[in-house]
């Protein structure tokens, strides 16, 4: 038993040397066909992105299993992706397809490779450090209409390097209701958390704080009802709705990551308004910019399959009491809007 006077210490212990199970996004699939191969750092290592003749995207392992050329140095020849040393060429299901010099290709002259699928315009690769198929049951789901031209903006996208961090933590903040309030300038009015399966969902009410106007959520005219939920270890979708003076937005955010290494992590996010009936399209675009800009601001998924029990994945749900927290806040924020009055009334006798 810990004493209650003994200074609590950090736990830095090393993280773990495997990664997550499950869907992972690489970005906007547009992005990779442009007939040139493209280098992915993830997972300990690097991969290599390219598209064959038919428009497909294929995903492999960036390093030649002959000598170790770097492939996304290489260049796209055909269907194949062909390595800038020897010029082994590579096809997306990781086999060794033609070796120009050579007689025969050998027999075990294979690589990694990363099931690929496009969902909503996004490239999402299957990784699973056991080595199974592919689970296309719990890809993230298709979004009705989201790649209509006429009826959402494109997708804004924003990619951060996060070194020195677990990609577990940005995971932590699905049931983390008191950040909303210090991080994004937002009273939480309702929250709530539901785990079922692979998936682990947030439901948030909230209101702006008048103390921190034109800062992410805060403005006290603006409210929000959020629904966000992961697919699996790397992948949120986050449907919002926000009212300001009764003008009502609908805005889809992917937030998702691909480990890097086992103390860092590449994230993220991007985002599509639905078009405001009356609103051109410029005007739909800078919506969608600003929302992007605003937004800049459980279950173990580190185990076998087979450990994975029953307990862990039914259904869960939780609803957390904002009452008390908002009593704080909100005269937290009473003292700051007098502080600000004090020095603007100050100012103006100077």
């Amino acid at each position: 038993m810990t004493s209650t006077t003994e200074a609590r210490a950090l736990d830095t212990a090393v993280a773990p040397d495997r990664f997550a199970r499950g869907w992972h996004c690489l970005g906007p699939a547009a992005d990779f066909r442009d007939g040139k191969p493209h280098g992915i750092e993830g997972f300990g290592g690097k991969l290599v992105v390219w598209a064959d003749t038919q428009g497909n995207l294929n995903v492999i392992d960036g390093y030649c299993r002959h000598m170790g050329g770097d492939l996304t140095q290489g260049s796209v020849k055909g269907d194949e992706i062909a390595c800038p040393f020897h010029d082994w060429r590579w096809g997306g299901d990781g086999k060794c397809k033609a070796i120009p010099y050579a007689r025969r290709i050998p027999l075990r002259a294979r690589t990694q490779k990363y099931p690929a699928v496009e969902r909503n315009g996004l490239l999402l690769i299957w990784h699973d450090p056991e080595g199974s198929e592919a689970d296309m049951e719990i890809l993230p789901p298709e979004l009705d209409g989201i790649m209509d031209a006429e009826t959402y903006t494109d997708w804004t996208w924003n990619v951060l390097d996060v070194p020195n961090a677990h990609c577990r933590e940005i995971v932590d903040n699905v049931v983390d209701m008191a950040h909303f309030f210090y991080i994004h300038f937002a009273f939480p009015t309702n929250f709530r958390n539901v785990f079922e399966g692979h998936m682990a969902t947030q439901f948030m009410e909230s209101t702006g704080r008048p103390d921190m106007a034109g800062d992410g959520y805060g403005d006290e005219d603006l409210v929000l009802e959020s629904e966000a939920t992961y697919f699996g270890p790397a992948f949120m979708i986050n449907w919002l709705k926000t009212d300001y003076k009764g003008f009502i937005t609908d805005v889809v955010l992917i937030n998702c990551h691909i480990p890097t290494s086992d103390n860092s992590f590449k994230l993220m996010y991007g985002l599509k308004v639905l078009k405001p009936e009356g609103v051109d399209e410029k005007t739909a675009n800078y919506i969608g910019k600003k929302y992007s800009d605003m937004f800049g601001d459980g279950e173990q998924f580190y185990v076998d399959k087979a450990d994975v029990t029953a307990e862990m994945t039914e259904r869960f749900e939780f609803e957390v009491d904002t009452t008390k927290a908002n009593e704080y806040w909100r005269s937290e924020v009473a003292e700051n809007l007098a502080k600000k009055a004090a020095e603007d009334k100050a100012a103006e006798t100077v």
